[in-house]
């Protein structure tokens, strides 16, 4: 039996593996561009959020779950609120909005990185 992909089916691969690989790069380079414009508050409170998002980033977390559970999601916001809160003035309702707020596009994000890079794996286009 002939295993061998007709050249088109190759050429096709590596040119979409090419393209969606660019278009990753070019959304992280803009989602970065985008964080350095952020308010000085939001710039301290991104190293617990992306920390706090990191311990959550293993296989079958919350984090990938097609609904994430709400009360979870409040607790994390809520240990980042604990650390960060000794850091400004007058921590109030504020603060855990917008790190409720960053969170959440963080996530999002993570959660898309993850999904574009199951599609590749299964598409053939990346083996992990």
């Amino acid at each position: 039996m002939n295993n061998k992909l007709p050249y088109y089916m190759t050429y096709q691969n590596s040119f979409m593996y090419g393209a969606v690989q660019d278009e990753g790069r070019i959304d992280r380079r803009d989602y970065d561009y985008m964080k350095s414009m952020y308010p000085a508050t939001a710039k301290r409170l991104l190293p617990f959020i992306e920390e706090e998002c990191d311990r959550l980033e293993y296989t079958g977390s919350m984090m990938y779950d097609e609904y994430p559970d709400r009360l979870q999601l409040r607790l994390v916001c809520k240990r980042i609120y604990d650390q960060a809160k000794e850091g400004e003035e007058n921590p109030g309702s504020w603060l855990n909005d917008l790190i409720e707020v960053l969170v959440y596009q963080e996530l999002m994000k993570r959660r898309n990185e993850h999904r574009s890079f199951r599609g590749m794996a299964g598409r053939g286009l990346f083996s992990y």
